[in-house]
């Protein structure tokens, strides 16, 4: 039998020196900006019940999740999205919080991709959630949060913004089955106007139809609302457009308009989003570096009905792009090594502890020799060796 001790699973990699210093660094820089304002950290098990994530909520299909079982038999999964397990925390946990509930976390998630291309299926993400909030200015405040959280880190991020509700309002007028108005949005989401096409050409003609089929190029400014208004067939339609227009202009006196990009086309797969979307991206990164959206029904399944809105930021993404531009910290050999003679290596352990408590990066020798101590700290880049024995002795090593 094949042995795999020695290689890490499919979708999974390990993390060397540099890139956890990065993650660490972008994990701190993030928590910084949501504690900042207001938001308290939680932490949800890695393993959940898979009642958590029933995929026609969570639009988190069976075959993308890790599954087993636990000791009795009942169905868990391997952490797949965090809004889920927070909204099942609040509605059992902070069920008497005073509203709104501001919760941030930071925490891995996993995912199955079958096709893999260049996907991790274990992500860390961070983000938060408002829970408790309707309205234009929670809407306003996650977004505007997620915007300082990104230029601390990825300035030049684009961010787009849609509403769940426009395209959901225009597709439930098609007459067409679930699994064709699916087809479709993955068509809209993708972009793929010749998959689309494909789809709607075998509908009947009606307003409805030629909505959809505009709605991928419906993406810019502010002129992509005068663009949308005469699609707006019922009341229903109209209204979200209105609100989405109100929200974006709101964003433009916050001076955001040069980021933020309209796309009615914005029709990601998680169903539990029912009224604002957005996401946002970097260039230097293929796939979309943050999600999130506002989401009123999830609490109610958890028998909390409450509004809520909010974002998850891909870490990974975000420390690879800030590793790679030169803007974390680099990895630093310990200054000093400490080197006790034999009977003296108490001693070394304390002044070794002292110097660090100083500031100093410090080693302790675990070496026999001072000949072993010092070969090896300058193969380890150190400046000093320090000998403790009836008197101490410190060398300074020279570059070679």
């Amino acid at each position: 039998m094949k042995r795999y001790y020695k290689i890490t699973p499919e979708g999974t990699n390990d993390l060397l020196f540099e890139d956890c210093l990065a993650r660490r660094f972008v994990e701190k820089k993030l928590a910084k900006v949501f504690s900042s304002r207001g938001f308290h950290e939680v932490v949800t098990p890695g393993i959940e019940f898979y009642d958590v994530f029933q995929p026609e909520v969570s639009g988190i299909g069976q075959e993308v999740m890790y599954k087993m079982t636990d000791r009795r038999g009942r169905l868990i999964v391997m952490r797949p999205d965090s809004t889920m397990p927070i909204a099942r925390l609040t509605a059992t946990r902070l069920q008497n919080q005073p509203k709104p509930v501001r919760l941030f976390y930071t925490q891995p998630i996993y995912r199955n991709h079958p096709g893999l291309t260049g996907h991790s299926d274990e992500t860390v993400q961070t983000g938060i959630e408002l829970l408790g909030a309707a309205g234009i200015r929670a809407d306003l405040e996650v977004i505007a949060t997620a915007v300082e959280a990104l230029s601390q880190c990825v300035p030049n991020f684009r961010l787009e913004l849609g509403h769940a509700g426009f395209f959901r309002a225009l597709a439930e007028q098609l007459p067409v089955t679930d699994n064709v108005r699916e087809d479709i949005r993955q068509a809209i989401e993708s972009k793929n106007y010749a998959a689309l096409d494909a789809i709607l050409d075998e509908l009947p003609a009606s307003q409805p139809v030629s909505a959809i089929r505009r709605l991928p190029r419906l993406f810019g400014g502010e002129e992509v609302f005068p663009l949308a208004a005469p699609l707006c067939f019922d009341e229903k339609s109209a209204q979200t457009l209105d609100y989405l227009h109100e929200l974006y202009l709101a964003m433009k006196k916050l001076g955001l308009e040069k980021q933020v990009i309209v796309d009615l086309g914005l029709v990601q797969r998680n169903d539990y989003y029912t009224n604002i979307v957005f996401s946002a991206y970097v260039e230097e990164f293929g796939d979309a570096v943050l999600l999130g959206g506002r989401y009123d029904n999830l609490l109610g399944l958890f028998d909390l009905p409450m509004p809520a809105v909010g974002f998850a930021i891909n870490v990974d993404a975000i420390a690879q792009i800030m590793l790679k531009e030169g803007k974390t910290p680099a990895v630093r050999p310990a200054e000093i090594l400490v080197h006790g003679d034999p009977g003296y290596e108490v001693q070394a352990l304390r002044y070794a502890a002292d110097i660090a408590n100083q500031g100093h990066r410090c080693e302790t020798s675990v070496f026999e020799t001072r000949e072993e101590a010092v070969s090896y700290a300058r193969a380890s880049g150190m400046k000093q060796v320090i000998f403790l024995a009836e008197t101490t002795e410190t060398i300074t090593l020279e570059k070679e």
